[in-house]
Protein backbone atom coordinates (compact mmCIF):
# COMPACT_ATOMS: atom_id res chain seq x y z
CA UNK A 1 0.00 0.00 0.00
CA UNK A 2 1.11 3.54 -0.73
CA UNK A 3 2.28 5.47 1.95
CA UNK A 4 0.21 8.56 0.94
CA UNK A 5 -3.11 6.18 0.45
CA UNK A 6 -2.42 6.08 4.72
CA UNK A 7 -3.40 9.25 5.28
CA UNK A 8 -7.01 9.56 2.98
CA UNK A 9 -8.87 8.97 5.60
CA UNK A 10 -9.00 11.84 8.41
CA UNK A 11 -12.61 11.06 9.72
CA UNK A 12 -15.19 8.26 10.18
CA UNK A 13 -18.92 7.95 10.47
CA UNK A 14 -21.01 6.76 12.59
CA UNK A 15 -23.63 4.60 11.09
CA UNK A 16 -25.40 5.32 14.50
CA UNK A 17 -28.64 2.67 15.50
CA UNK A 18 -31.31 3.38 12.93
CA UNK A 19 -30.89 4.44 9.88
CA UNK A 20 -34.79 5.20 9.99
CA UNK A 21 -36.11 8.71 10.81
CA UNK A 22 -38.77 7.92 13.47
CA UNK A 23 -36.71 5.37 15.26
CA UNK A 24 -33.89 7.83 15.29
CA UNK A 25 -36.38 10.94 16.80
CA UNK A 26 -37.45 8.26 19.51
CA UNK A 27 -34.01 7.72 20.28
CA UNK A 28 -32.62 11.37 20.60
CA UNK A 29 -35.86 11.57 22.97
CA UNK A 30 -34.65 8.92 24.91
CA UNK A 31 -31.02 10.05 24.55
CA UNK A 32 -32.30 13.39 26.35
CA UNK A 33 -33.82 11.89 28.52
CA UNK A 34 -31.67 8.72 30.13
CA UNK A 35 -28.69 12.16 30.01
CA UNK A 36 -31.05 14.31 32.09
CA UNK A 37 -31.54 11.35 34.54
CA UNK A 38 -28.15 10.50 34.97
CA UNK A 39 -27.16 13.90 35.82
CA UNK A 40 -29.58 14.73 38.26
CA UNK A 41 -28.84 11.32 39.75
CA UNK A 42 -25.62 10.91 40.07
CA UNK A 43 -24.97 14.14 40.80
CA UNK A 44 -27.66 14.27 43.80
CA UNK A 45 -25.58 11.17 45.18
CA UNK A 46 -22.20 13.68 45.13
CA UNK A 47 -24.30 16.68 46.31
CA UNK A 48 -25.81 14.43 49.53
CA UNK A 49 -22.43 12.52 50.45
CA UNK A 50 -21.00 16.06 50.42
CA UNK A 51 -23.01 17.82 52.72
CA UNK A 52 -24.26 15.26 54.77
CA UNK A 53 -21.83 15.18 57.51
CA UNK A 54 -23.72 11.68 58.36
CA UNK A 55 -22.81 10.38 55.35
CA UNK A 56 -19.22 11.47 55.79
CA UNK A 57 -17.66 7.49 56.17
CA UNK A 58 -15.48 5.44 53.45
CA UNK A 59 -18.65 3.36 52.04
CA UNK A 60 -20.01 6.88 51.13
CA UNK A 61 -17.17 8.57 49.72
CA UNK A 62 -16.70 5.28 47.42
CA UNK A 63 -20.11 5.43 46.27
CA UNK A 64 -19.70 9.56 45.77
CA UNK A 65 -16.76 8.78 42.86
CA UNK A 66 -18.42 6.05 41.32
CA UNK A 67 -21.34 8.15 40.54
CA UNK A 68 -18.76 10.71 39.83
CA UNK A 69 -17.41 7.95 37.37
CA UNK A 70 -20.62 7.06 35.54
CA UNK A 71 -22.06 10.63 34.86
CA UNK A 72 -18.39 11.06 32.95
CA UNK A 73 -19.01 7.70 31.51
CA UNK A 74 -21.97 8.63 29.94
CA UNK A 75 -21.07 12.24 29.30
CA UNK A 76 -17.67 10.47 26.90
CA UNK A 77 -20.63 9.38 24.59
CA UNK A 78 -24.52 10.50 25.26
CA UNK A 79 -23.80 14.11 24.25
CA UNK A 80 -21.91 13.15 20.68
CA UNK A 81 -25.39 10.55 20.38
CA UNK A 82 -27.93 13.37 20.68
CA UNK A 83 -25.66 16.11 18.91
CA UNK A 84 -25.60 13.45 15.77
CA UNK A 85 -29.03 12.29 15.90
CA UNK A 86 -30.61 16.06 16.61
CA UNK A 87 -28.27 17.62 13.30
CA UNK A 88 -28.13 14.16 11.24
CA UNK A 89 -24.52 14.15 10.69
CA UNK A 90 -22.97 11.89 12.57
CA UNK A 91 -19.22 12.56 11.69
CA UNK A 92 -16.19 12.43 14.23
CA UNK A 93 -11.99 13.22 13.59
CA UNK A 94 -9.58 10.10 14.15
CA UNK A 95 -8.29 12.59 16.70
CA UNK A 96 -11.04 12.99 18.65
CA UNK A 97 -11.89 9.06 18.15
CA UNK A 98 -8.93 8.20 20.09
CA UNK A 99 -9.22 10.78 22.55
CA UNK A 100 -13.09 8.94 23.48
CA UNK A 101 -11.60 5.62 23.47
CA UNK A 102 -8.68 7.05 26.02
CA UNK A 103 -11.47 8.50 27.82
CA UNK A 104 -14.09 5.26 28.06
CA UNK A 105 -11.12 2.76 28.80
CA UNK A 106 -9.84 5.32 31.60
CA UNK A 107 -13.13 5.34 33.19
CA UNK A 108 -14.01 1.84 32.48
CA UNK A 109 -10.54 0.59 34.18
CA UNK A 110 -11.07 3.11 37.34
CA UNK A 111 -15.08 1.94 37.75
CA UNK A 112 -13.91 -1.80 37.58
CA UNK A 113 -11.28 -1.16 40.42
CA UNK A 114 -13.84 1.13 42.46
CA UNK A 115 -16.27 -1.58 42.54
CA UNK A 116 -13.56 -3.96 44.37
CA UNK A 117 -12.31 -1.36 46.14
CA UNK A 118 -16.53 -1.10 47.25
CA UNK A 119 -16.42 -4.82 47.96
CA UNK A 120 -13.21 -4.48 50.19
CA UNK A 121 -15.27 -1.83 52.40
CA UNK A 122 -18.32 -3.90 52.88
CA UNK A 123 -15.83 -7.25 53.71
CA UNK A 124 -14.53 -5.29 56.04
CA UNK A 125 -17.52 -3.69 57.53
CA UNK A 126 -19.48 -7.32 57.85
CA UNK A 127 -16.46 -9.68 58.80
CA UNK A 128 -14.33 -7.12 61.03
CA UNK A 129 -16.30 -4.74 61.78
CA UNK A 130 -14.30 -3.80 65.04
CA UNK A 131 -11.43 -2.69 63.06
CA UNK A 132 -13.29 -0.98 60.54
CA UNK A 133 -12.69 2.41 61.13
CA UNK A 134 -9.21 1.99 61.74
CA UNK A 135 -8.54 0.29 58.59
CA UNK A 136 -10.97 1.76 56.32
CA UNK A 137 -9.88 5.81 57.41
CA UNK A 138 -9.36 8.55 54.98
CA UNK A 139 -6.09 8.06 54.15
CA UNK A 140 -7.07 4.12 53.07
CA UNK A 141 -9.85 5.62 51.06
CA UNK A 142 -7.73 8.19 48.92
CA UNK A 143 -5.28 5.80 48.32
CA UNK A 144 -7.56 3.00 46.60
CA UNK A 145 -9.24 6.09 44.93
CA UNK A 146 -5.54 7.43 43.47
CA UNK A 147 -5.02 3.79 43.05
CA UNK A 148 -8.38 2.70 41.13
CA UNK A 149 -7.75 6.52 38.21
CA UNK A 150 -3.70 4.79 38.27
CA UNK A 151 -5.07 1.19 37.16
CA UNK A 152 -7.24 2.97 34.53
CA UNK A 153 -5.29 5.06 33.22
CA UNK A 154 -2.74 2.39 32.83
CA UNK A 155 -5.20 0.20 31.19
CA UNK A 156 -5.87 3.07 29.12
CA UNK A 157 -2.80 4.09 27.39
CA UNK A 158 -1.84 -0.06 27.39
CA UNK A 159 -5.29 -0.28 24.95
CA UNK A 160 -4.05 3.25 22.74
CA UNK A 161 -0.93 2.04 22.55
CA UNK A 162 -1.63 -0.18 20.20
CA UNK A 163 -3.76 1.63 18.02
CA UNK A 164 -3.10 5.27 18.00
CA UNK A 165 -0.23 4.85 14.67
CA UNK A 166 -2.92 2.42 12.86
CA UNK A 167 -3.10 3.62 9.24
CA UNK A 168 -6.90 4.01 7.43
CA UNK A 169 -7.22 4.18 3.83
CA UNK A 170 -10.45 2.30 3.13
CA UNK A 171 -13.99 2.29 4.95
CA UNK A 172 -14.26 5.11 7.41
CA UNK A 173 -17.68 4.14 8.74
CA UNK A 174 -18.05 2.30 12.22
CA UNK A 175 -21.21 0.03 12.09
CA UNK A 176 -21.93 2.34 16.40
CA UNK A 177 -22.58 5.64 17.70
CA UNK A 178 -19.38 5.49 19.38
CA UNK A 179 -16.21 4.99 19.21
CA UNK A 180 -15.47 0.89 19.85
CA UNK A 181 -12.25 0.09 19.90
CA UNK A 182 -12.47 -3.52 18.37
CA UNK A 183 -14.52 -1.88 14.84
CA UNK A 184 -11.90 0.93 15.04
CA UNK A 185 -8.87 -1.67 14.90
CA UNK A 186 -10.63 -3.76 12.21
CA UNK A 187 -10.88 -0.51 9.85
CA UNK A 188 -7.03 -0.11 9.70
CA UNK A 189 -5.42 -1.10 6.50
CA UNK A 190 -3.07 -3.39 7.90
CA UNK A 191 -2.98 -6.75 9.39
CA UNK A 192 -4.73 -6.58 12.91
CA UNK A 193 -4.99 -9.82 14.13
CA UNK A 194 -2.16 -9.73 16.70
CA UNK A 195 -3.43 -6.24 17.60
CA UNK A 196 -6.96 -7.32 18.18
CA UNK A 197 -5.60 -10.29 20.00
CA UNK A 198 -3.58 -8.30 22.27
CA UNK A 199 -6.51 -5.94 22.99
CA UNK A 200 -8.83 -8.47 23.49
CA UNK A 201 -6.27 -9.68 26.12
CA UNK A 202 -5.60 -6.67 28.42
CA UNK A 203 -9.40 -5.79 28.13
CA UNK A 204 -10.38 -9.32 28.97
CA UNK A 205 -7.89 -9.86 31.38
CA UNK A 206 -8.72 -6.98 33.78
CA UNK A 207 -12.69 -7.12 33.27
CA UNK A 208 -12.51 -10.63 34.04
CA UNK A 209 -9.83 -11.26 37.05
CA UNK A 210 -11.83 -7.97 38.83
CA UNK A 211 -14.95 -9.55 37.85
CA UNK A 212 -13.92 -12.96 39.90
CA UNK A 213 -12.37 -10.76 42.79
CA UNK A 214 -15.54 -9.47 43.28
CA UNK A 215 -17.71 -12.47 43.05
CA UNK A 216 -15.30 -14.65 45.18
CA UNK A 217 -15.55 -11.65 47.75
CA UNK A 218 -19.03 -11.70 48.00
CA UNK A 219 -18.96 -15.41 48.59
CA UNK A 220 -16.16 -14.84 51.23
CA UNK A 221 -18.21 -12.44 53.26
CA UNK A 222 -21.43 -14.70 52.98
CA UNK A 223 -19.36 -17.64 53.84
CA UNK A 224 -18.09 -15.90 57.04
CA UNK A 225 -20.98 -14.56 58.08
CA UNK A 226 -23.37 -17.92 57.61
CA UNK A 227 -20.89 -19.58 60.71
CA UNK A 228 -22.42 -16.50 62.58
CA UNK A 229 -26.29 -16.65 62.84
CA UNK A 230 -29.03 -16.62 60.01
CA UNK A 231 -29.98 -12.99 61.21
CA UNK A 232 -26.06 -12.02 60.53
CA UNK A 233 -26.31 -13.92 56.88
CA UNK A 234 -29.55 -12.22 55.82
CA UNK A 235 -28.53 -9.01 56.79
CA UNK A 236 -24.93 -9.54 54.79
CA UNK A 237 -27.19 -10.09 51.86
CA UNK A 238 -29.35 -7.75 52.19
CA UNK A 239 -26.33 -5.29 52.17
CA UNK A 240 -24.55 -7.01 49.47
CA UNK A 241 -27.34 -7.57 47.15
CA UNK A 242 -26.96 -4.10 45.52
CA UNK A 243 -23.30 -4.12 45.10
CA UNK A 244 -24.11 -7.51 43.13
CA UNK A 245 -26.90 -5.73 40.98
CA UNK A 246 -24.62 -3.26 39.88
CA UNK A 247 -21.75 -5.24 39.19
CA UNK A 248 -23.61 -7.72 37.00
CA UNK A 249 -25.33 -5.16 34.97
CA UNK A 250 -21.57 -3.68 34.63
CA UNK A 251 -19.82 -6.62 34.16
CA UNK A 252 -21.66 -8.08 32.10
CA UNK A 253 -22.04 -6.51 28.78
CA UNK A 254 -18.08 -5.38 29.42
CA UNK A 255 -17.60 -8.92 29.05
CA UNK A 256 -19.65 -10.31 26.65
CA UNK A 257 -18.33 -7.86 24.02
CA UNK A 258 -14.57 -8.75 24.74
CA UNK A 259 -15.10 -12.13 24.91
CA UNK A 260 -17.41 -12.27 21.43
CA UNK A 261 -15.17 -8.89 20.18
CA UNK A 262 -15.75 -8.99 16.73
CA UNK A 263 -19.50 -9.88 16.02
CA UNK A 264 -21.15 -9.97 12.56
CA UNK A 265 -24.29 -9.02 14.43
CA UNK A 266 -24.04 -5.95 15.61
CA UNK A 267 -25.48 -6.64 19.77
CA UNK A 268 -22.56 -5.14 21.21
CA UNK A 269 -24.03 -1.05 20.36
CA UNK A 270 -27.03 -2.44 21.64
CA UNK A 271 -25.34 -3.46 24.76
CA UNK A 272 -23.61 -0.20 24.63
CA UNK A 273 -26.71 1.55 25.03
CA UNK A 274 -27.35 -0.19 28.67
CA UNK A 275 -23.84 0.85 29.68
CA UNK A 276 -23.81 4.35 28.58
CA UNK A 277 -27.77 5.40 28.81
CA UNK A 278 -29.15 2.77 31.44
CA UNK A 279 -26.67 1.56 33.72
CA UNK A 280 -25.84 5.15 34.91
CA UNK A 281 -29.07 5.85 35.86
CA UNK A 282 -29.34 2.62 37.71
CA UNK A 283 -26.47 2.69 39.81
CA UNK A 284 -27.96 5.79 41.49
CA UNK A 285 -31.62 4.49 42.18
CA UNK A 286 -30.03 1.05 43.32
CA UNK A 287 -27.78 2.56 46.09
CA UNK A 288 -30.54 4.91 46.87
CA UNK A 289 -33.80 3.21 47.02
CA UNK A 290 -31.82 0.24 48.77
CA UNK A 291 -30.03 1.97 51.63
CA UNK A 292 -31.82 3.54 54.33
CA UNK A 293 -29.16 5.89 55.30
CA UNK A 294 -29.37 7.56 51.56
CA UNK A 295 -33.13 7.45 52.16
CA UNK A 296 -32.60 9.87 55.51
CA UNK A 297 -30.38 11.98 54.13
CA UNK A 298 -32.50 12.67 51.03
CA UNK A 299 -35.21 13.61 53.58
CA UNK A 300 -32.92 15.24 56.08
CA UNK A 301 -31.70 17.26 53.27
CA UNK A 302 -34.63 18.13 51.41
CA UNK A 303 -36.31 19.48 54.90
CA UNK A 304 -32.99 22.05 55.38
CA UNK A 305 -33.41 23.12 51.70
CA UNK A 306 -37.40 23.48 52.26
CA UNK A 307 -36.92 25.46 55.67
CA UNK A 308 -34.07 27.84 54.39
CA UNK A 309 -36.27 28.36 51.15
CA UNK A 310 -39.02 29.61 53.36
CA UNK A 311 -36.98 31.64 55.50
CA UNK A 312 -35.82 33.96 52.13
Amino acid sequence: MNEANYSEVSEFIFLGLSTYRPTQYFLFAFAIISYAATFLGNFSVVFIVIFDPHLHSSMYFLLANLSFIDFWFSTSTVPKLISDLYSGHSIISIQSCIFQMFVLHLLGGCEMVLLVAMAWDRYVAICKPLYYLTIMNPQMCLLLLIGAWIIGLIHSVAQLAFVVHLPFCASNEIDSFYCDLPRFIKMACINTYRMEFLVTADSGFISLSTFFLLIISYIFILFTVRKQSLGSLSKAFSTLSAHICVVVLFFGPCIFVYIWPFPTVPVDKFLAILDYMIIPILNPAIYTLRNKDMKVAMRRLSVQLLNRKSIC
